[in-house]
């Protein structure tokens, strides 16, 4: 099952914990994986995780417009293709909305949000054209419950979740599936620099007693890359512990 061979896959915010497991995974399942983001060492260190083949790095800094532009280009050229991709990339400007300065309002929503519009357009060409394709965007809790401080990032979540369900309204019947990864909290560098008290009053609010694995989150993006998955679509697949159930 979920058989990835000679997939084409790329995988924004490959540097980041969860971006390594899902690349990571997909390479597993024999998909030719593309790692994507700002620091060439880390994607390095992660294709060398994969023995350096069926892998190729290709740079992004997705505050650079002009990057953002050329990303999927540069991707069809080097693997000769792209049938799937997984929005992952985000970054956080937290802070209260009344204390919020404007551009870490729009910076936040340009890079979580329009970044994953524009990667989804552009990669949707060649996916029309082979009448095959998937888009993965990895979204947040937070994006169905909120969170106080994080008002930018809780909006982009929230609208990269409407995005996809509008997404895969105009493109399922081309046998495209467009769907989200809504990760709870999960273990990170991030984390794991918490104290143990807050550790603990974090795994507290869990049902499940603990926080999820980036590993958690890489399952569900196999699963929803693969052929299996052609049936699903719109839909925003929560990893959380039981956290929040809709």
């Amino acid at each position: 099952m979920f058989d990835l061979k000679d997939r084409k896959i790329l995988v924004t915010g490959a540097s980041g914990s969860i971006g390594r497991a899902v690349a990571l995974a997909y390479h597993k399942q024999g998909a030719i994986v593309a790692l994507s983001g700002r620091q060439k060492e880390k994607l390095e260190a992660v294709a060398h995780e994969m023995g350096n083949t069926r892998v190729h790095i290709i740079p992004c800094d997705l505050s650079n417009d002009e990057e953002v532009g050329t990303l999927i280009p540069r991707t069809f050229e080097t693997l000769g293709g792209i049938d799937t991709l997984v929005n992952n990339a985000g970054i956080t400007r937290d802070g209260l909305t009344f204390t919020m300065k404007l551009p870490d309002w729009q910076e936040v929503l340009r890079v979580n949000l329009e970044v994953a519009f524009r990667l989804s357009q552009a990669a949707l060409k060649p996916m029309l054209k082979e009448r095959f394709g998937r888009v993965i965007n990895v979204a947040s809790v937070v994006g169905i419950t909120g969170n106080p401080g994080q008002p930018n990032y809780c909006a982009a979540k929230a609208g990269l979740i409407g995005f996809s369900k509008a997404l895969a309204k105009e493109v399922a019947s081309r046998n495209i599936t467009v769907n989200c990864i809504a990760p709870g909290f999960i273990s990170s560098p991030m984390t794991t620099s918490l104290t143990e008290e807050q550790q603990a009053r974090i795994s507290a609010t869990i049902p499940g007693g603990k926080m999820g694995e980036p590993e958690d989150i890489a399952a569900a993006a196999v699963y929803l890359a693969s052929t299996e998955a052609s049936y699903v679509t719109g839909q925003t697949i929560h990893v959380n512990g039981g956290m929040v159930m809709i």
